[in-house]
């Protein structure tokens, strides 16, 4: 897989490994499993700022805290679309989850 698929599994331990937990795994993450809303796992504003600074960290990429990008946060899907995009602007740095 070359396109934001590739980008799945390593977002979703990303997740996990920010929100330092042992009752949520990776497998627990569907790709589509919305993050912050009731119906879904129910993270919170401090959740997304862990996430987003772990996502910053791990693949390089920033993720802007504004309204503007909240959809970002929606669900592993649109995170792996936000960094694909991001990495393949950059010109497709190498970083871990490549």
């Amino acid at each position: 897989m070359t396109g934001p698929e590739s980008l799945y599994a390593p977002l979703q331990a990303a997740i996990v490994r920010s929100l330092a937990t042992d009752t949520l795994s990776a497998d627990d993450i569907g790709v589509d499993t919305v993050l912050f809303e009731e119906g879904g796992l129910g993270l919170d504003s401090v959740d997304a700022l862990e996430i987003a600074f772990e996502i910053e960290e791990t693949f390089g990429v920033e993720i802007p805290d504004d309204d503007a990008h909240r959809a970002v946060f929606t669900s592993v899907r649109t995170l792996a679309a936000h960094v694909f995009a991001h990495r393949a602007a950059e010109g497709g740095v190498d970083r871990p989850g490549s």
